[in-house]
């Protein structure tokens, strides 16, 4: 059998038995918190949409006036035709409300967390990161000409030590992690990147919008500025992309070195549009956010002292099963009582902490929140019982 062909079916084998092979589904409508699956209906607690804007109506409409005045695509890269005066509205429009000088705009957060570490190390530099760090950091860390270490999962000591060793190093933590919901120590964090004259990077994707003065995230939440703020436009904003914060000078850095920028197709005008207008609904519709908060407590208060259930300030909620084929069970359980949540399973995770990843958005009603829990909680049960445990 040829070498790719041999792999490939191995590698298919070995994800069989392991219990881990990943399936995609047709979904309808699941950008709201309801979506469809073969004729049945769902709650969906899946969504990274936090703030409810995916399918809100204000910015549907913003996206379709886009539309009208600048057509459907970019056409180009942005160095050559594809920086349009929606590009740099948006722009202008995130320096102002995070505090920087420059934005730099991407496709996708995969493609700006790329962009940064393989633009910016170099042989002789040390990136230290945080060992949750999402996947696009961590494989660009290992790509990367520079010598990688990963810090304990928020543990400041450890990451002193590394630092004590390599001063001048890059740091790169996110604000909140998108497996656990929790937040990085970024007081301390910071702290010690000026200490030991080393950059911190902040990955917030999950923390901006929904977290600190008007949405402005995680950093702003405890009043410290990163070197580099990385934002990501497929969460809280309704819409997909990214963008780059730094100076003016680190702007002007990435706009010669970066090449998922300066070799990719600009987001699209209509898009960058649409994009400004999330920017200001996300600044000025509080109630999203203390939506957010209300449901938290109520799922909170429901679940507490339940074995698996944690805690958290945002509205990512893992309840932690440990195996991963009784992750599968429990959430093939809750889509009988049309509870649809999604079960991540190592290699996501690490082993033995296979997981039900419940978000919850501003879109939920409490009577939603409570079915999750009264549902969850009939198959934890269910699933006891089924192992001899109750």
């Amino acid at each position: 059998m040829p070498r790719f062909k041999s792999r490939i079916k191995e590698a298919l084998v070995h994800r069989h038995e392991q219990g881990l092979t990943r399936q995609l589904k047709v979904l309808e409508n699941s950008n709201g918190p309801l979506l469809s699956s073969e004729g049945s209906y769902f709650i969906n607690f899946s969504s990274n949409d936090y703030l409810g804007l995916a399918n809100d109506p204000e910015l549907v409409e913003a996206w379709q006036n886009g539309l009208s005045q600048y057509g459907a695509g970019s056409a180009a890269s942005p160095l050559v035709t594809g920086f349009s005066s929606a590009h740099r509205n948006l722009e202008a429009q995130l320096c102002e409300w995070l505090g920087f000088e420059r934005a730099i705009l991407f496709s996708s957060g995969f493609s700006a967390n790329q962009a940064l570490l393989f633009s910016l190390l170099e042989k002789d530099d040390v990136l230290l990161q945080d060992k949750l760090n999402h996947a696009s950091l961590m494989e660009a860390g290992v790509l990367s000409p520079a010598t990688t270490k990963r810090f304990k999962h928020n543990d400041v000591q450890h990451l002193e030590s590394l630092l004590s060793r390599s001063p001048q190093s890059l740091v790169v933590t996110e604000g909140v992690f998108s497996m656990d919901g929790d937040q990085a120590p970024l007081e301390d964090i910071a702290s010690l990147t000026n200490e030991y004259d080393s950059w911190l990077a902040v990955d917030d994707a999950h923390g901006i919008g929904v977290l600190g003065d008007r949405g402005a995230g995680s950093c702003n939440a405890v009043q410290i500025t990163p070197n580099i703020l990385v934002v990501t436009f497929g969460k809280a904003f309704g819409l997909s992309g990214a963008a780059i914060l730094c100076s003016s000078e680190g702007g002007d850095y990435l706009t010669q070195f970066a090449r998922h920028h300066v070799y990719s197709t600009a987001m699209p005008p209509s898009q960058a549009f649409a994009l400004s207008h999330a920017c200001q609904m996300i600044q000025t519709q509080d109630w999203r956010r203390e939506k957010l908060i209300e449901l938290g407590g109520i799922y909170a208060e429901q679940m507490k002292g339940i074995q698996g259930f944690v805690d958290t300030k945002t509205p990512i909620k893992p309840f932690v099963i440990g195996e991963a084929q009784t992750a599968l069970s429990i959430a093939e359980e809750l889509k009988r009582n049309q509870i649809w949540v999604t079960a991540i399973r190592p290699p996501t995770v690490q082993a033995g902490t296979a997981r039900l990843r419940i978000t919850l958005t501003a879109n939920h009603t409490q009577k939603q929140v409570n079915q999750l829990s009264r549902s969850l909680l009939q198959a934890i049960e269910l699933s006891c019982a089924l192992k001899g445990e109750v």
